[in-house]
């Protein structure tokens, strides 16, 4: 948990206990079983009440007046939204892209089993690409994604360290092309730099997943 010198001594405090909290609940200290099931209680200012539509609530209140402050750097570098699911993260990803009136570009996967294994001709058949086209797993995005100039997003591997681009870097879009994403980087000490992703090979490694498969 990375606390910002630059607060106050209130609102670091208040950092400090919320990071307290976040790993308490990791060591296990914060549960309490129900019927044998095991909850954790969620301090009442943290949650949302009475909303008919939660993704659109949580991200309202984190991104307060997004379409007002879309280009602000520090408004973005400000905000986030941790989700604990794949589903969960799809669906805030739907909304805020939905919040965005730029022109959308979509961008597809060619997915192949693992050249490098030895039964990649037989796994060929037993695993069609309409099939592999459809895993989804922690890691690498989906066989489609579609983004928007403007849109915040965040990398998944690190690509070249010096240069801030590591598993986690965030970027808000500049410029959608075939090949090519071009973005300026939202955080750590390369903010506002320049960067291009380009489309590159990924492999998930994923112990419920039984073969090795290339995303592209």
């Amino acid at each position: 948990m990375r606390l910002q010198d630059s607060r106050s001594d209130a609102k670091l405090s208040e950092l400090k206990q919320f990071s307290n909290w976040l790993l308490a609940i990791g060591d296990g200290r914060m549960e309490f079983s129900v019927d044998g099931i095991k909850k954790v209680k969620i301090p009442k200012d943290l949650l949302i009440d009475n909303c008919d539509d939660p993704i659109s609530e949580i991200v309202e209140s984190t991104y307060f007046n997004y379409s007002e402050h879309s280009t602000d750097m520090k408004y973005l570098q400000e905000r986030a939204i941790l989700a604990p699911t794949l589903q969960m993260v799809e669906s805030v990803n739907d909304y805020m892209i939905s919040l965005n009136y730029g022109r959308k570009k979509s961008y597809l996967s060619s997915d192949t089993i693992y050249m490098s294994d030895h039964s990649f001709t037989s796994l060929g058949h037993v695993y069609p690409p309409e099939f592999l086209n459809s895993i989804k797993c922690s890691g690498i995005p989906n066989h489609s994604i579609t983004l928007k100039v403007g849109v915040p997003v965040m990398l998944l591997r690190n690509i070249h360290q010096s240069a801030g681009l590591c598993n986690g870097t965030r970027l808000i879009i500049t410029r959608l092309r075939n090949w090519v994403i071009e973005a300026k980087v939202l955080s750590g000490n390369k903010s506002g730099n320049k960067v291009f992703i380009p489309r590159m090979s990924l492999t998930p490694y994923d112990s419920q997943i039984l073969f090795k498969f290339q995303k592209r």
